[in-house]
């Protein structure tokens, strides 16, 4: 017997001394598969996954990392989250209620309804309107006195993706780099980039109020330095790729600071939202000197924020 209690405490001592040990890390960005570049005790680590459990990741994070030849994020440090869970499912609650019309009451039976001002219906009609919303009209038998036709809501958003995308060196398109690229890693040229997407940014615009643009890209690996760089936004006038020179509009913006794999999303400010939405601009490109903010990116999508006035 004393053997075996012998055996248990040498495998337990085993086991512990074998279990990877925690630390706490710093997160950095969040990667467009979800994973999270991390500061874990002064160096940059990307890719690191996690576990389920580490929900709304986002950059700034304190999380709880197992460390080991591969590190794991295990969940988020910090206050209970349910408060502000709570605030947000009530945010998207108001919202969707606005796209409802209201009914006050919903009775039946099988005589008159009692009471006046009200008219039988001896049609029912329904719909969809331009904006996708479902419409219910009832045909009454006596004169209209229903007020005006209420207009529905316009879509809240649209999201608007690229119908291509490239990179321009030397005056001329760039056959090697070719997701939209910014500055000059070997000292070959500085590199430009683009997102086209024809007319279509402003053929959603159309007879609307734009409330908001937001782009959504993510940094490539293996370009440049894993650190944040800042991305040089600029405005351009092309519905497709040039066969010469990519001409810069307004700009630089440095909308986005990310690192190596991480994905982002960033407000237009309010004159490119504009210029959009008028045709006057048609699409985004990057720009930078030298190797100190050199990157590349994908994606390009331009989410469409709509007010109803």
């Amino acid at each position: 017997m004393d053997e075996v209690l012998a055996l248990g405490a040498e495998l337990v001592e085993q086991t512990r001394s074998r279990t990877p040990k925690q630390a706490t890390a710093t997160v950095i960005d969040v990667t467009a598969d979800g994973r999270v570049n991390l500061d874990l005790l002064g160096t940059l680590v990307p890719d690191v996954p996690c576990t389920d459990s580490y929900r709304n990741r986002a950059a700034g994070d304190t999380v709880a990392v197992q460390l080991g030849a591969r590190p794991v994020v295990l969940w988020r440090l910090g206050d209970d989250p349910a408060e502000k869970d709570a605030a947000t499912v009530k945010e998207l609650a108001a919202d969707a209620a606005q796209d409802l019309i209201a009914i006050s009451a919903y009775t039946w039976g099988t005589g008159a309804p009692p009471g006046s001002g009200w008219q039988a219906v001896t049609q029912l009609y329904t719909r969809k309107d331009s904006n996708g919303i479902g419409q219910l009209y009832a045909q009454i038998a006596g004169a209209d006195t229903s007020p005006p036709e209420t207009p529905t809501r316009p879509p809240k958003t649209t999201t608007i993706t690229p119908t291509d995308s490239g990179s321009w060196r030397n005056s001329r398109p760039d056959s090697y780099a070719t997701a939209p690229t910014q500055g000059d890693w070997t000292g070959g040229g500085n590199r430009r980039g683009a997102f086209f997407y024809g007319s279509k940014i402003a053929t959603a615009c159309s007879g609307k109020t734009v409330a908001k643009m937001q782009i959504t890209v993510t940094r490539r690996r293996g370009t440049g330095r894993n650190s944040k760089v800042p991305l040089h936004f600029y405005l351009h006038s092309y519905t497709s790729a040039p066969g010469g020179q990519l001409n810069l509009g307004s700009g630089p913006e440095d909308l986005l600071r990310l690192s190596v794999g991480a994905k982002g999303t960033a407000t237009l400010p309010a004159a490119w939202r504009d210029a959009l939405a008028s045709g006057t601009a048609r699409g985004l490109a990057i720009y930078a000197k030298g190797s100190t903010d050199y990157a590349a990116i994908t994606g390009g999508n331009i989410t469409i924020s709509f007010s109803a006035s």
